[in-house]
């Protein structure tokens, strides 16, 4: 186990540099949106249906990469880029 896996299985909670930096661009995690919020951080997409729940990928670093109707697509966009998934809460 290197030094930095034994940083990570000591503590509960990554700091942001630490998860933006995970994998080398290689990790992402699903965030579920309502329509406002991924209209705000989508704004090239236009007509989203109000009140729904959207789920989009994002890098490790928290650069929107892909906005889904279900979490499922969202899963599929990250293994077709070959990104692991982190949980996030």
């Amino acid at each position: 186990m290197t030094e930095f896996d034994k940083t990570l299985a000591s503590r509960s909670v990554m700091t942001e540099h630490e998860l933006a930096t995970l994998g080398d661009g290689a990790v992402a995690y699903i965030k579920i949106l309502t329509s406002e919020e991924a209209s705000r951080m989508f704004p090239a997409i236009e007509g989203l249906p109000k009140g729904i729940n959207l789920f989009s990928l994002h890098s490790a670093d928290g650069t929107p990469l892909a906005l889904t109707d279900t979490r499922q697509a969202a899963v599929g966009h990250a293994i077709d880029d070959d990104l692991e998934i982190a949980s996030v809460h």
